[in-house]
Order: structure tokens, then sequence, then C-alpha cells
């Protein structure tokens, strides 16, 4: 028998099927039961890197957002490399290992220290907000599910609100 607690997933020696949804009283509120796939296989993953296509969701993320970059005339100085290729390489580093993936960045950069790498540029709220638009133009273009697309919104909305440094 499967213990409610556990979090990795379905199970093939549960006799009633699915994912248990734990209850302080004890039963399961209810099970998940995952819709055509094998109990042996979980539902879902809680590695939000996996869930969401790995590497390749990343780098299109970064890829069209540095599209927008590219051609914003508030934003585009902030990066002061010509070619904005190193900047989309620690981008997408960052948010793979923020997100599960591999601890590459940390091993290249060390600690993220994002507000201390953004302190040389003034951060106002319109360029916050510039930032997001055309993040938002990249999360829009991997056509995650709800659930995945509000998690990963919400993370990149309460980030570009903490490098703002300047009114």
């Amino acid at each position: 028998m499967s213990d409610s607690r556990d979090p990795a997933g379905p199970r093939p020696d549960d006799a009633e099927g699915g994912t248990p949804i734990p209850s302080r009283f004890g039963a399961p509120l209810a099970r998940l039961v995952p819709v055509g796939r094998p109990l042996d296989q979980p539902a879902y993953t809680e590695n939000f890197y996996e869930a969401v296509g790995g590497h390749e969701t990343f780098v299109k993320l970064v890829d069209v957002f540095y599209e927008g970059v590219a051609e914003d005339e508030l934003l585009r100085p902030m990066y002061p490399e010509e070619d904005l290729g190193p900047a989309r390489e620690r981008l997408t580093l960052f948010l793979e290992q923020y997100w599960g993936g591999p601890r590459t960045y940390l091993e290249r950069r060390g600690h993220p220290r994002l507000r201390m790498r953004h302190a040389p540029f003034e951060v106002t709220p319109r360029a916050r907000d510039r930032w997001l638009a055309h993040m938002r133009t990249a999360v829009d273009a991997l056509e995650l599910p709800p659930l995945q697309e509000g998690t990963l919104w919400d993370y990149l909305e309460r980030a570009a609100h903490s490098m703002v440094n300047s009114a």
C-alpha cells in the first residue's frame, strides 16, 4: 500500500490507483489519476525545469526576449556588449539553474547576486515595464499550460520589480 505522503507519484502497488492527496485527518481527500497514463508513470514532476521542456524551452524564452531587447532604445544600452550572445547565455544559465536545471551558472559565475549585478544600471519603473513587456512576449511564445505559465510569470514579475533601483 502506498504512503499518502509519497511525492513520487502514482505507484503500481497502490490498490486504489492514482496519487493520494493527503489529509490531516488520515485517509486521503482524493486521488489524482492521470488520464491516459499507466499508474507506474507519474503524472507530474517536481522539477519545473523538466516539466516545461528543459534546455530548449529556456533557450527559446531567452531568444525571444532578446529579440525585443535588441530593438529597444531604453533597454539595449544596459547591455554593454555589442553582441547580445553572452547576455543570452548568462540569462539562460541563470533561469535553468533557478528552475532546477544544471548548476552551470553557479559553477561559472558564482552566486547570482541579481541586485548587485544590476546595480551599475539605472533600472527605473519604465525600464522594468519594458523588460516585462519583452519577457511577456517571450513567455507567451512558449505556449505553456496555464499553471506553468503562471508560475514562471509570477517569478519573472517579482524579479523585475526587485531590480528597480532608481525613480
